[in-house]
């Protein structure tokens, strides 16, 4: 079974139009599928148009955080809650595209995550610069080569991020906490479209606040790591 996690904060204008575009996707999937909102404390109506869909949409399941707590609360209370064998997460504002959700799924045979990146992104320049710095810096000191880390479109295994504890800004780290885990991590390019709608929640300067301090803490998770097999006689 397939399981899309969407987190929503306050996306009242674009919302409707990324669900109705998720399961029109997913009806043309030979598989179980389920979408799986967390509306995280949002003060528009984005929780009522979540409800009002369920009655369209009845695979749509809807969960909510109280007070706002984050994507990485969000996604960490969907990976719980899923009932899928593979997660899938993609951001509510429309920029993702879900046209690239089979693709993703192509992959998932080989591999235990598969990552998106946006080869051609569509922000502005100084996020497209921001984004480009922080994997640099962020490859460099964790010895990985995770392209884009910001693209919420990425495919886990189930049992790979089940039991992550999701710390305030852990989402970003995901395909760390998948290594550590011995699994393998496939990145493939993805469709990105411009904000139609809404604001984005990000900023530069507000990303480099934490992560410098993210970056130090999943660094010594990866240094106190120690991998092994179990083999009972």
């Amino acid at each position: 079974m397939l399981s899309i996690l969407i987190a929503v904060y306050n996306e009242q204008e674009c919302l409707a139009d990324v669900i109705t575009e998720l399961f029109t996707v997913l009806a043309g999937m030979d598989m179980a599928s389920e979408v799986v909102a967390i509306n995280d404390g949002s003060t528009d109506g984005s929780l009522d148009i979540l409800n009002g869909l369920k009655g369209q949409y009845p695979t749509l399941r809807v969960l909510s955080l109280n007070p706002h707590s984050g994507q990485s609360a969000a996604f960490g209370v969907g990976f719980r809650r899923a009932k899928g064998d593979v997660l899938i997460t993609i951001d509510a504002d429309g920029q993702n595209d879900p046209a690239d959700i089979p693709t993703l799924m192509g992959h998932m045979q080989a591999c235990d995550a598969c990552c998106g990146y946006r080869a051609d992104r569509q922000d502005t320049f100084s996020r497209r610069l921001g984004g480009k710095l922080a994997n640099g810096v962020r490859n460099a000191l964790l010895g990985e080569d995770i392209i884009d880390t910001g693209c919420s479109l990425k495919a886990f295994k189930a049992d790979f991020v089940r039991d992550v504890t999701m710390w305030d800004g852990m989402h970003r780290f995901l395909l760390s906490f998948v290594k550590m885990k011995g699994g393998v991590i496939k990145q493939i390019p993805v469709n990105h479209r411009r904000r139609q709608a809404g604001t984005s929640k990000y900023t530069n300067l507000g990303r480099l606040k934490t992560i410098v301090s993210d970056l130090r803490a999943v660094r010594w998770m990866q240094s106190r790591h120690r991998p092994f097999d179990v083999e009972e006689s």
